[in-house]
Order: C-alpha cells, then structure tokens, then sequence
C-alpha cells in the first residue's frame, strides 16, 4: 500500500519527524552540520525529543519508520569526542549512555511497529539503533556493510549492542557472527546471520517497503513488541546456567586468549565479559553492565590509540592526504604485469578482480600460465565459499592472458614489473616492453628494497617511473608502499596513488632510500629477536615476548619467510653502499646468528624447508632442536620478568627508533603515513596505534620514550640510541 506525502514535518536537530496520511512517522535521520549521522550529542537530544513526541502522539501514531538522509543509514559513535575522554569523564559518559539507551528502550516499547529502512551501511551505533526497531529493512546492493565493528577500535558495542544481539541470537552466535571480530557482513549476510529482516532492490523501494509491514502489523501486538519483551521468552541457547551451554562456555575465554596469544587487548574481554555477565540478568541490568565496560574501554589508552589510527590516519591517507593536489583522477585500463611468480601473479589477481585487462609476462608461456592459476585456485575457493558466482570467476579470469611475449603488452598505459630483486634483470624486463607498451604509461617497479632512483636508470622516462611495494600474500595484505625516486613527477605519484585505490588498498607514499620504510623497519624488528637468540635466549620465549607485546607474529618465524638468504644479501649490499659512501654501517650482531644458520647449517628458510623452523609434512612447524644446542645458553634462562619486559620493548622500540631516523631523513612524509604503514605492513601491535603514536603515548610522553631508550642502548646496544630528531621533540615537549 502506498501512503500520501508527508502531511507535516518538523525539525528535531539532527532528526526530520514527518506523519504521512495514514498515521505513519518517518524519522529521517539527518545531521545538518555533518556528512554523516553520528551519536554526538546533537543525536542526543534529537532522538529524546522525537521519541517523546511519540509517546505524546501514541494514539494517533500507527507506526514508525527510522531511516537516513545520508549516504549511510548511521555511521555510529562520535569518535572525534571518544578520543578526547579521560577518566575524569568517566561519569559523564556513563550518564549519556545511559540516556540513549533509555531512549531506544523507550522506542521498542512504544507499543506501535517501528522499523528499520536501512539505506547503505550500518555500521556501530547505527546497527544498533536498527536493532531497537522491531523489523529491519536493507538496499542490498552488494556494497553495504552491516554489523558491530567497534572490538576493531578498542570499543564495544555500548548502545544496546551487545545485550540485544545476544537475546536476539543467542550468547554462542552473537559472540562468534557479530561481537568479537566485528565483522562488516554485506545485506545478504547480515540477514541469514539474523541482523536484518528484510531486503529490497533499491533504495527507492525502501521506504514504502517499510510502510507496508507497518500498516501490515498495524493491529498486531507481537509485531510492535521484541521478542524479550514477550511472556515466555528465552535466549535461544538459553544462559550460562544451562547445562548444554554450560559445558562449552569455560571454553570461550581459553579459544580466546588462544586467538590473542597473550595480547593485551581490553576489548574483546570485555565483550566477552559483558554478554556473559548480562545473559544472566534482566535486560536493563544488562545494559548497565555494558554500559560500565564501555566507560572503561572508552576513557583508556588503547582505544584511542586505535581510534587515531583506524579512524583518523586512515581516513586522511584514503582521503589523499598524499595525493599530489591538480591532476586529473587515473583509470588504469590494461596493465603488463613481468613476472609470474607469486608476487606477480597476486599482483594480477588484483588487477583483475578490479577490472583491469592484464597481460602477465613471464620467460615461458609455461610460468605465465602457471602465474594465471594462482588466480584460478582463489577464485575457486570463492566460488567454494559461495562468496562469487562462477560467471564472477570466469569473467575475472579471462581478462587474464598469460604470455612469454613482449609485444603483447602493446597498448598497456600500466606497467608492474615483479622480477628478482636484481638491478640488472630488471633493466632488462623494462627494456623489453618499454618500445611496445603505451607511450604514456605509468611504469612501476614492485621492490622491497632497491632505490628506485637507481631502477629508474633504465628506463628513457625517469620521471613516470615509480615503486609499488606490495606484500604478500598480496590478496590479503592491506597495503601499498609507494615509493617516489628523485626524478618522479607529481603526475606519476598521482596516477599510482589512484592505481592503489582501483585495486582497493591503501597506499602511503614514501620518499627513495635503500629499503624504504617498511623493509628498513621490518628488519630492524626480525634482526633483534635473532640478536636475543645470539644472547643465548630461549627461542620460545623470543617469539612469546613479541605475541604476548601484540605482534601478529613472531620474529625468527618471520625470518622464516622471507628467508635467511635475505638478510645476508641486504647486509652485503648496505655495507657496499656506506664503502662507497665512505662511511661506516652498523653491524647487528644478529647477522653472526644468521651466517651460521645459513653457512654451517645449511637452514636457508620456510622455502628451503628448514630454518629456525622445522617444517615437516604431516604436522606443524616446531623449532628447531639444534638452536638448544648452538645458541641457547641455560644460564640466561628461564629470564626474569623485567627481562622479559626488556625483550618486548626491544622489538617496539627498534622500529619505532627506525622509524623516526626515517622521518628525520626525509623519507617518510606524514605521521599518518608512519602509523598505518607500521600496522598494515610490517605487524607494529595495533593496540598501541602505529610506531608513532606509540612514541607519543608511551608512559611520560616522548621525553619518557627517550629515557627508557637511553636505557635500552646502555643495556643492549646502539640500536637503540635515539636519535637527535627524538631527543628535540623531548626537550621542546613536542609529539609527532
């Protein structure tokens, strides 16, 4: 049934309450001042007037309709004030909580329908004013996303979430489908999950998709009321007390701790914490408990931390903070990608999946058809999942065309060349298609650690070539560094930057020098776990002293993977580099560990299948017994607690003092760049936000990081002697 327009509307703030003809009330959500609706206080005091307009009007209201203005239904909470909270506000925080739970209670208990026009996403907050209502409706346009993403900024859901989505689905499946990974589902997910309702075509349809299930319910009780709010009701599941749950609950916190190894990550205890505890109580007893776990989340230091990096350096990265200002926005159409192995051939799948038509060149049609089938088994494992259909998957292989041919790039306005990290091989690869391909394409070079400013050397237009540093696996990692040379136009810069964000990563942008950034940090961290291992340190104990301070992974496994040849090779080529250059280099007395590793023990790496790691085919890999025999001595072990204390700010501080000798010489360009390069590519913990903000935030700000630097250096070793850029800020009282 379609109703009239609108037959009054009033502005509430933030909030447009508007009765059509037939009793309906549309709340359209609309923050003047913002692109986006969030909970500031303006939505506050919008939505305690609207709802108490309601109740005013109840008996003339059939029902409610809550939907957006904006692009998105609701963006969630308001960051920029959470990031600003202490502890001193804790009250505060509370008390307003409190306040927009009271007035989404008040909602669901109007006694009339009220549902959910969800158009875009739902994210936090909005999902959780959604689910207030009592049927919700989505656009499922395949880009949405639904669900309860705060545990990945330090937070947990604190309007509501967590307590309705466990009596909505039970205390196993909220946990596991909603809170604790925080998982952004598309529409289609959200509602076999059991977040939505309800899904329409377009967003036109929304609305009055909405107002037939009011007037369809119009005179149904149970459908103006939620579940728990019926006689009878039960958690599906039932409560910690039964006996079924009972039996595999105690297991919930161990798969935890397991999934965390050991790192101290607030949040997804306290969720975890706050579903248990509030599955056991009425509902408003509930959200009081997830309200306090929220004000203790919210007014400590790791939430802001990862707010400042998720939200804020994120944001301004993807927004174009490095972006040159005045080109024209760049499509790549067809791109030439040289090399097939599995950087390149990851590179390709990127590529297509994105949209591109891409010619992967190898020496043989043999290895560039063997890169194309990389691509076939993840798309296959797609379609397994029922993620892509299999016309998805055939129409992004096909734009694929293996080749051992030069002259089958002509007409490529890209170039990603992915060879062995030889200066000289890739010369040679870009003399071979520069003749052929467009005369104006954008040449990029995927390095980890060679000067672009010396690659450009070969190829006549220096100044359209650039480096594009992904990692790998290259379909899962997050992040692009690009790396400018001397002769790099701003043109080109752009033109990569926009190529990062086609194949939808985040790209930083950082200045030429012998491993970059990332590359020159990340062996700073995987070099002083294999210097402990030198100082007769248990090699459990090394990896555990990274997991336990937040690393994804452990430094001699890491070693592992890129292989111990590696680090021999950059070693070799950095001391050839200060010879000529007529100055010393510092020589990690880790590379004494890895020499013998390689030299006398012929453990080259997970590759080679044998390393600080043994890797055997039927089983997990183990450390290897011969670093008891060879490295470890009994008297340095078990280490004390301040010890181990030592070797987890080891590994936080090496990076983080590499890190700032790259700021100091120019090649990073913004703290934003530093922080989100550091999480996205090399693993720094991201509880303490980024390499920098850690140096901010560390306890007594940067002239405390300073001293405990001083102290790390007298112990153990130059490394981690701050440089006079630090030792400034610490004096002036600066931040980064």
């Amino acid at each position: 049934m379609t109703s009239t327009p609108a037959a009054t509307a009033v502005d509430a703030g933030t909030i447009r309450y508007d009765v059509d003809a037939d009793g309906i009330v549309v709340l359209t959500l609309d923050d003047p001042r913002s692109g986006a609706n969030t909970m500031n206080d303006r939505y506050v005091t919008s939505m305690t007037q609207s709802v108490d307009r309601l109740y005013d009007e109840r008996e003339s209201v059939v029902g409610v309709v809550i939907t957006s203005a904006k692009k998105t239904f609701f963006a969630g909470g308001d960051l920029t004030s959470m990031i600003r909270t202490t502890p001193a506000d804790a009250q505060a925080v509370f008390a307003q909580l409190q306040q927009i739970k009271a007035d989404l209670r008040r909602l669901e208990r109007l006694g009339r329908p009220v549902v959910a026009a969800i158009n875009g996403s739902a994210l936090g907050g909005g999902l959780e004013i959604a689910l207030a209502c009592h049927h919700r409706i989505a656009v499922d346009d395949g880009r949405s996303e639904i669900g309860l993403p705060e545990v990945t900024l330090g937070l947990l859901p604190g309007a509501g979430g967590i307590t309705r989505c466990v009596r909505m689905l039970g205390l196993q499946d909220a946990l596991l489908n909603v809170l604790l990974q925080g998982q952004r589902n598309k529409p289609a997910k959200a509602r076999a999950i059991g977040l939505l309702d309800q899904l329409v075509d377009s967003v036109d349809a929304l609305v009055p998709a909405a107002k037939t299930w009011v007037l369809d319910h119009r005179d149904d009780a149970e459908a103006a009321s939620q579940p728990w709010d019926r006689p009878g009701y039960r958690i599906p599941g039932g409560t910690p007390a039964t006996p079924k749950l009972a039996q595999v609950l105690p297991a919930f916190p161990a798969n935890l701790r397991k999934q965390l190894k050991g790192a101290p990550y607030p949040a997804p205890r306290a969720i975890l914490s706050a579903a248990v505890e509030g599955a056991q109580t009425d509902l408003e007893t509930a959200t009081r408990i997830e309200s306090r776990y929220f004000v203790e989340l919210v007014t400590g230091p790791i939430s802001k931390n990862m707010i400042q990096a998720f939200f804020f350096d994120l944001q301004a990265i993807n927004a174009g903070q490095s972006r040159p200002a005045g080109v024209p926005a760049y499509t790549a159409g067809k791109v030439g990608v040289l090399g097939a192995g599995m950087m390149g051939a990851g590179i390709a799948y990127e590529c297509a999946r994105a949209g591109m038509a891409v010619v992967l060149k190898d020496v043989s049609l043999e290895a560039a058809e063997k890169g194309k089938a990389y691509s076939a088994r993840l798309l296959d494992q797609q379609v397994e999942r029922g993620r892509i259909a299999t016309a998805q998957r055939d129409e992004v292989l096909a734009r694929i065309q293996p080749t051992e041919q030069p002259a089958d790039l002509a007409g490529c306005d890209l170039v990603i060349e992915a060879v062995f990290e030889s200066q000289d091989l890739k010369h040679q690869v870009f003399r071979e298609i520069e003749p052929v391909v467009d005369p104006a394409a954008l040449l990029c070079s995927n390095t980890s650690t060679l000067p672009i400013t010396g690659l450009a050397t070969g190829v006549t237009r220096p100044e359209d070539f650039i480096g594009l540093h992904f990692f790998s696996p290259v379909e899962r990692m997050p992040l692009v560094e690009i790396i400018v040379g001397k002769q790099t136009s701003d043109a080109a810069i752009a033109r990569a930057y926009d190529v990062v964000r086609q194949i939808k990563k985040t790209p930083i942008v950082v200045n030429d020098s012998r491993g970059f950034f990332t590359s020159r940090v990340f062996g700073t961290l995987v070099l002083e776990g294999v210097a402990m291992l030198g100082e007769g340190i248990d090699p459990v104990t090394i990896e555990r002293a990274a997991t336990q301070m937040g690393f994804p992974a452990p430094p001699l496994a890491m070693v592992d993977e890129v292989s111990l040849v590696l680090p021999q090779k950059i070693a070799a080529e950095a001391a050839k580099a200060a010879e000529a250059a007529g100055a010393g280099a510092f020589a990690s007395p880790a590379m004494a560990v890895v020499d013998r590793m390689v030299d006398e023990f012929g453990r080259k790496g997970k590759a080679a299948g044998a390393g600080f790691y043994d890797y055997p085919g039927d089983g997990k890999k183990l450390l290897w017994p011969g670093l008891w025999e060879h490295f470890v001595d009994p008297a340095k072990n078990p280490v004390d607690d301040a010890t181990f204390h030592d070797l987890q700010e080891r590994f936080t501080f090496v990076m983080a003092l590499e890190t700032v000798k790259c700021l100091d010489e120019g090649v990073l360009r913004s703290t934003a760049d530093a922080n989100i390069g550091s999480i996205f590519g090399i693993g720094f913990p991201p509880l303490y936000g980024g390499v920098l903000t850690y140096v901010n935030n560390y306890a007594g700000g940067v002239a405390g990081f300073v001293a405990r630097a001083q102290e790390l250096a007298a112990a153990y070793g130059p490394q981690f002697t701050p440089p006079d850029l630090l030792v400034a800020k610490a004096d002036g009282g600066d931040r980064f």
